[in-house]
């Protein structure tokens, strides 16, 4: 029955002005990206975007639209001729088909949008004649009429050549298009928190690109694997994500020898900002994402993050940095990272582990820490050894 899918696009686009049309057409893009192979169409249509499913399965498409960053929500439409019988029985079966899904009495109300003005039946009419055939044949024991606050809203469309029926509203991310902010090095461990961060960053427009330490043999290939499925369910949400994989294990091998054991975890992240700056000049990125809440661990408090900060003056952003881990865990499950994240396989950041961390460093006491490292040639060194890989979103599915 349903064929068409109308799209409509975050709110945050639709007041960008004169950019407006960049946003659209990354979001465009995006959306074909997103369904490329499957035989789709996708047309900007009279201020709508309207997406043909041709031979795929709706569900499917569906599925992948309201992951695409910029869309607000997602409608199936079943189409019928200029009609008003054809327009009552599809209305009946659309509306017999949400019965069918929710399994409960509901009330409901028709909204209707005349755009086709030749069509001999105004908005109002549309509405009366609709609704009272729809109630007529669904009985009051499944449909009561609540034109206030309805939880089912029958839409119909008068269109040129055909009207549109619809009620379901699939809800998408919103935010704004992939590819709309510039680009952002995301430092990801194989934890909760930082695939999070890379998510909430693609929602505000960034394309990620992410870089991971490992400590191989320190770490397993178990625990790598971990890391470049996370990429690739990133990947899922923002069309490719390119993964850089930073051989870590000298630098925390010198860490360890040479400097005091409760700063190794400062020193460390500090390592990691200045691989990740370089590598991000390198990409052309603008600016680190990191996973960090604030007070969540030792390497996050703002004694933590200040003298951490002090190696780079790239901009260092931290969506996470106010939020609580319930509701961090909560979006982690939604965008499917959870399950993968909480696999029990050790990372860099878990071995060579101190047991009584610094978690209120002093600045001058770090940079003294360092003072018996070549920093500039373990840094070239690890940047030396990195691999990376590209997923897209062909891989993730």
């Amino acid at each position: 029955m349903y064929t068409t899918f109308i799209v409509r696009m975050g709110g945050e686009i639709a007041i960008k002005g004169k950019n407006r049309p960049q946003f659209e057409k990354a979001l465009l893009e995006n959306m074909r990206l997103s369904v490329k192979g499957m035989g789709v169409k996708i047309a900007r249509t009279g201020g709508r975007i309207e997406v043909n499913v041709g031979e795929a399965d709706p569900q499917e498409v569906a599925e992948q639209l309201t992951q695409v960053m910029g869309v607000s929500s997602i409608s199936p439409v079943a189409e019928a001729e200029l009609d008003m019988e054809q327009i009552k029985q599809t209305a009946l079966r659309v509306v017999r088909d949400a019965l069918e899904k929710r399994q409960t009495p509901v009330t409901f109300k028709v909204e209707a949008r005349r755009a086709n003005k030749l069509f001999p039946l105004e908005s109002p009419q549309i509405m009366k004649e609709v609704g009272r055939y729809v109630l007529s044949n669904t009985g009051p024991d499944l449909l009561k009429v609540d034109v206030r606050k309805p939880e089912l809203t029958l839409t119909v469309e008068v269109r040129e050549t055909k009207a549109y029926v619809m009620c379901d509203v699939i809800d998408g991310p919103g935010g704004l298009p992939v590819g709309t902010s510039g680009r952002v090095m995301l430092l990801l461990s194989g934890g909760i928190d930082s695939p999070v961060a890379g998510w909430l960053a693609m929602k505000r427009g960034a394309t990620v690109e992410a870089i991971h330490f490992h400590s191989f043999p320190f770490t397993s290939e178990r625990s790598q694997e971990k890391v470049n499925d996370l990429a690739k369910i990133l990947a899922k949400h923002g069309a490719r994500v390119r993964l850089h994989n930073v051989h870590f294990t000298e630098i925390q091998k010198a860490i360890r020898q040479h400097c005091p054991e409760e700063y190794s975890i400062t020193i460390m992240r500090r390592f990691m900002m200045r691989i990740a700056e370089k590598l991000a000049h390198k990409r052309k990125a603008l600016a680190l994402v990191t996973g960090e809440s604030l007070g969540q661990v030792a390497s996050q408090t703002l004694e933590s993050m200040y003298t951490i900060n002090h190696v780079t003056n790239m901009p260092i952003l931290r969506p996470l940095v106010a939020m609580d881990k319930r509701d961090i865990m909560e979006i982690a499950k939604k965008i499917g990272t959870y399950e993968t994240s909480i696999l029990p396989y050790e990372d860099c950041c878990t071995i060579f582990t101190p047991k009584n961390p610094k978690t209120r460093p002093k600045l001058h006491e770090a940079e003294r820490a360092e003072e018996l490292l070549d920093v500039e040639a373990l840094v070239a060194e690890a940047l030396e050894k990195t691999e990376s890989v590209l997923y897209t979103r062909a891989e993730s599915l």
